[in-house]
């Protein structure tokens, strides 16, 4: 892990992000429940992404790339932060997104992330829902090379091992937040989508040997599919920090029961949670992944799986533009 500062990283977060206490929150909920804020690294309004592309946009200078393509959902987080990091770094940006079956139209397409897609520069390549994202953008980089370009291709979320990257420093910005503010940190509760977040903060942990649990509370997978997508993921990052594989064994730990019929589709648990946050400690969390995993930790306490008196730690990864794309849902 000596050689983690070397690795090429360009800055674009505001971190430390603060972590806070929520105590409103926490008197209505039966625990002492602390917050991570990753909303607010800054990027296009802020989101984890900001992280991950801190490493993502350093290998594509490496690799002397002159246009980002990236995929997503129409209302993705991630594209947005990408064609803000390709604008800031003066890459151009291709985004293939495709549209979300069951997600509320009304403001979808051209409100929220969408919105600020078009804003920030991005030429945006809208499928519809019965394209394949994966496929376009493949034909799509064979074409810009075609034409003399250097493509530099983001997978879905920012989720390979260099994206992943950005968890690890978090990881250890985190424990460093805890020890200055002598917390005693019970869990970590994360959305998990695309893997890297947890992967990478996992990653990061076992690196700084803490034994802190994180708990991924899936947004568009059942628990075995999403345990073995996170799974995988920490290997590789492991192996690439030098780490054995075999660390990653017993840590991976997911829910996969609060994303309803899929992903970005509401549930009626996820409003609750989402405005419950919005009115009890004026946070804005989105429809989408911390709506819905917040959801989990409520469901979870009010159960006494998360036992009352307990103190999880919940990192929000931001989105809450994606709020203006659900308008009709709240």
């Amino acid at each position: 892990m000596e050689n983690f500062k070397l690795i090429p990283r360009v800055q674009i977060s505001h971190t430390p992000t603060p972590l806070e206490f929520l105590p409103r929150l926490s008197q209505a909920l039966g625990c002492d429940l602390y917050i991570k804020r990753d909303d607010c690294t800054g990027l296009a309004g802020g989101g984890n992404k900001a992280r991950k592309l801190e490493y993502l946009i350093a290998d594509a200078q490496q690799k002397h790339a002159d246009v980002i393509v990236t995929v997503g959902g129409f209302q993705s987080n991630h594209a947005r932060q990408t064609a803000a990091a390709a604008a800031k770094f003066g890459f151009d940006c291709e985004l293939v997104l495709e549209d979300v079956n069951g997600t509320p139209k009304t403001d979808y397409y051209n409100n929220g992330n969408m919105l600020l897609d078009h804003l920030l520069g991005a030429n945006v390549h809208s499928l519809k829902q019965h394209e394949n994202c994966h496929e376009y953008a493949q034909a799509l980089v064979a074409k810009l090379v075609e034409q003399g370009r250097k493509p530099y291709f983001v997978p879905m979320g920012g989720s390979n091992v260099i994206g992943s990257l950005g968890y690890v420093r978090c990881a250890y910005e985190l424990l460093a937040q805890i020890e200055n503010q002598q917390l005693n940190i019970d869990q970590i509760v994360v959305a998990t989508g695309s893997a890297g977040t947890q992967a990478g903060l996992l990653a990061g942990l076992i690196a700084a040997k803490s034994d802190i649990s994180v708990l991924g509370i899936a947004v568009s997978r059942s628990t075995e599919e999403q345990t073995i997508l996170v799974e995988k993921l920490l290997k590789e990052v492991l192996s690439y920090l030098g780490l054995d594989p075999n660390l990653a064994k017993g840590r991976v730990v997911t829910n996969g029961n609060y994303y309803g019929e899929g992903y970005g589709i509401p549930t009626a648990a996820m409003i609750s949670a989402v405005t419950r946050c919005a009115q009890l400690e004026g946070l804005l969390l989105d429809p989408v992944y911390t709506g819905k995993a917040m959801s989990g930790l409520i469901d979870l306490l009010a159960k006494g799986v998360i036992k009352n008196g307990s103190k999880p730690l919940f990192l929000h990864t931001g989105g809450s533009q994606g709020l203006f794309a659900y308008r009709e849902t709240f």
